[in-house]
């Protein structure tokens, strides 16, 4: 407690006051590097205000001054809970620029990481609200699989947090056949864990009284706001960017929207159970689509934007030249103007690019579903208590990374 004021009260009433706490920036429950300034009536808040940019990081400034290749492991460090999403999001931008069209092994199997990424995001956002309200057995126990699916992650890119997964046009190399295995072995465990998970928390009682009512907002005030995602549908309203502008070939994949109605802490957790289950059929159906395609296809034929074999760079003068040009950003970019958005983990990621023909954007902006959220969270803390606040701050799943940018 920093300081406090007071509440002026009619004339011969006793003068009443509230005090000032600092929710944040170093505190370990705000997820991120972030301050809340609270205004407190002994427990409960009378009014917040947020401060960001902490991690500042000038990302569409840097990504202006790079090669369109260079700037895939800048997004990685937007929302590191689900990255590969923010890496295939960025080519699916470029492409569109560059008019590639990729072929249909290439779709589905971004679709697989997009999904694994999806179930990684909501596996830690509801397994932190389990924290937040006082249960840390589940956190414990979906762990192990968020474990499962980093491997997966290594196993194609070598990577696992930051994955930088993926190139322009396709992927980097093809999948091994030990990486399919371990897609298989994640979809054979990860439904009874999930199920287990879902009775841990879904009819307990201290968590339910500890979630519903809790940070609510209704539908048109999300909409006012700018929600998207997981925080949007919480409230009734059923957009999804996979449906609503299909990409990645989401258009043949059969899955629902779940939606929730009162789009408190509770709803939001429910509907993010709920998408781990699509995203399990999902990816399920992409393995069986994968079986009847060509094994060889991971890119597309796109040679002056994506790198050519090393064998040929060896052996070939012109895979020689690409290879050089791509390197050394010395491969022009068409002109053009466009908006694409992917549905990421926690809401709509979109970006906006301006090209003017050069070898780096001449204009980028990253639309970071975070920043959205923190904007409606004074009005969604209102009135409620000092612990409702980190459980609701827990449910809008604010990445810090993806906040600041």
């Amino acid at each position: 407690m920093s300081e406090q004021q007071h509440i002026k009260l009619p004339e011969g009433s006793i003068e009443k006051q509230t005090s000032t706490l600092n929710l944040g920036p170093t505190h370990p429950a705000t997820h991120g590097v972030f301050q809340n300034i609270l205004e407190m009536d002994g427990e409960r808040i009378v009014s917040a205000t947020p401060t960001v940019g902490y991690i500042h990081r000038a990302f569409e400034k840097i990504a202006e001054r790079r090669p369109y290749y260079q700037i895939t492991p800048l997004t990685d460090r937007l929302n590191y809970c689900s990255a590969p999403i923010n890496n295939i999001g960025w080519h699916l931008t470029v492409e569109k620029l560059l008019g590639i069209q990729t072929p249909k092994r290439v779709d589905y199997l971004r679709v697989i990481i997009m999904e694994l990424a999806r179930i990684t995001d909501h596996l830690i956002c509801n397994s932190v609200i389990g924290v937040d309200s006082g249960a840390f057995t589940g956190f414990l126990y979906v762990m192990q699989y968020r474990e499962l699916v980093y491997e997966i992650y290594e196993e194609i890119c070598g990577s696992r947090l930051t994955t930088n997964i993926g190139r322009v046009g396709g992927f980097e190399r093809n999948f091994t056949p030990v990486a399919f295995q371990k897609i298989e072995k994640f979809l054979a465990e990860y439904p009874a864990v999930l199920k287990e998970f879902e009775n841990l928390f879904t009819r307990n009682r201290i968590f339910m009284e500890r979630t519903q009512g809790v940070g609510g907002i209704s539908a048109e005030r999300a909409m006012n706001y700018g929600f998207t995602g997981p925080n949007l549908r919480a409230t009734g309203v059923d957009y999804d960017v996979r449906v609503a502008n299909p990409y990645s070939s989401y258009q043949d994949f059969e899955f629902s929207i779940p939606v929730g109605s009162t789009g408190d802490t509770y709803d939001r957790f429910l509907v993010r159970n709920a998408e781990m289950w699509q995203s399990l059929g999902i990816i399920r159906q992409a393995m069986d689509k994968i079986k009847q395609l060509p094994e060889h296809e991971y890119h597309a034929d796109v040679p002056a934007y994506y790198l050519p074999d090393k064998d040929d760079v060896y052996t070939k003068m012109e895979a020689l030249i690409y290879h050089f040009k791509i390197v050394m950003g010395e491969t022009d970019i068409l002109p053009g103007e466009l908006y694409n958005p992917v549905e990421g983990a926690n809401g709509e990621l979109g970006f906006y690019l301006i090209s003017d023909g050069g070898r780096s954007p001449y204009r980028l902006h990253f639309r970071r579903p975070c920043f959205i959220y923190y904007q409606a969270y004074p009005e969604m803390v209102k009135g409620a208590m000092l612990s409702d606040a980190i459980i609701c701050m827990s449910s809008l799943n604010l990445i810090a990374g993806e906040l600041d940018a």
